[in-house]
């Protein structure tokens, strides 16, 4: 199959040192080259996409560069033998809407290293559905798990637990047998956390933390999505032998604590980054299909849209108002 006519692709620019997105119809010769073209299916919107599409951070290394961190879908051509014309694949990361053209568009053009062939018991939404979220609660788990982390050592905290890395760990974390304590500044979603698993709701927003440079132990370990002083108060407050995965800074970068948890306590802060090897990447999605699949997927994707809906779709992210998932139907 040859892409001759142009497709409609979601492309960010800067304009007068102003950054901001729009649907434009655009050709093959437009975007990154590559070993391999995609009919893409699917993508899905991250707090990163956010980011980058409304210029609240500098993600986008230059311009214009067509959006999303994720794709999945059909491999319509392919120079490397790897891959065949009929493959389903997906993409995650792998600089895609950094110095290289996204998943929002109709047809993406990649490097042959970059795509996974979708495991038996996944397609092309459900791994949008998971996508880069979803995966890296994977990791998070896979390194604790590495670690020493167990269900028997008592409960886990998410942070951040109504968010798509929030929804995934609670889900996950409870269906391996693990207690999940989810620290949420939505109350209103309890009964939503309730149901992906979580034996305790916490409200962030009654949360007193101490100052103490050790607090008392109340989690054998912690998936923590916003950085800043809930990080440090973490630090303090995690059981001997305990894991921290620090996944993002949702609150602030910073971090300010002492030493003393980690030596006087043991406890491990394992920084969790998208950048893994192949072979990982693989056996991670192979999880994904099978011990860590997700069990309330379809309630943790609270949202699907199509490509024409998408530039309206990033202010609710940055303002923190989106609950779950959600999926970029493109096709």
């Amino acid at each position: 199959m040859q892409v001759t006519q142009p497709f409609l692709a979601y492309r960010i620019d800067r304009v007068d040192e102003k950054i901001s997105g729009q649907l434009q119809h655009i050709t093959l010769d437009d975007i990154s080259p590559g070993d391999i073209i995609i009919q893409v299916h699917y993508s899905s919107i991250n707090y990163k996409d956010a980011l980058a599409a409304t210029g609240t951070a500098p993600i986008l290394r230059h311009f214009p560069l067509v959006g999303g961190i994720d794709l999945s879908g059909e491999v319509i051509e392919s120079t490397d033998e790897r891959f065949n014309t009929g493959d389903l694949v997906s993409v995650l990361g792998c600089e895609l809407s950094e110095s290289r053209d996204g998943g929002y568009a109709e047809y993406a053009r990649i490097t042959a290293d970059s795509p996974i062939a979708i495991p038996h018991g996944l397609d092309t939404r459900s791994v949008m559905a998971i996508g880069t979220a979803g995966f890296t609660t994977a990791l998070a788990i896979h390194r604790m798990e590495i670690n020493g982390q167990n269900p028997d050592q008592g409960p886990i905290l998410v942070t951040g637990a109504t968010g798509g890395v929030g929804s995934f760990a609670v889900d996950m974390l409870s269906s391996k047998g693990y207690e999940v304590h989810a620290l949420t500044g939505k109350p209103s979603e309890r009964d939503y956390l309730k149901r992906l698993g979580a034996h305790k709701v916490i409200d962030r927003n009654k949360l007193k933390i101490g100052t103490k440079p050790l607090e008392s132990a109340r989690w054998a370990g912690a998936i923590d999505n916003l950085g800043g002083d809930f990080l440090a108060w973490i630090t303090r407050s995690i059981k001997p032998w305990g894991n921290i995965a620090s996944v993002g800074l949702a609150s602030s970068p910073e971090l300010r604590t002492t030493v003393m948890p980690f030596i006087l306590r043991s406890v491990s802060m394992l920084g969790i980054n998208m950048s893994v090897p192949r072979e990982l990447r693989i056996e991670l999605w192979n999880r994904l299909a099978n011990d860590l699949k997700p069990y309330h997927l379809e309630e943790i994707v609270t949202r699907e849209i199509s490509l024409l809906e998408l530039p309206q779709a990033f202010d609710a992210f940055i303002a923190g108002e989106i609950t779950g998932r959600t999926v970029v139907k493109i096709r």
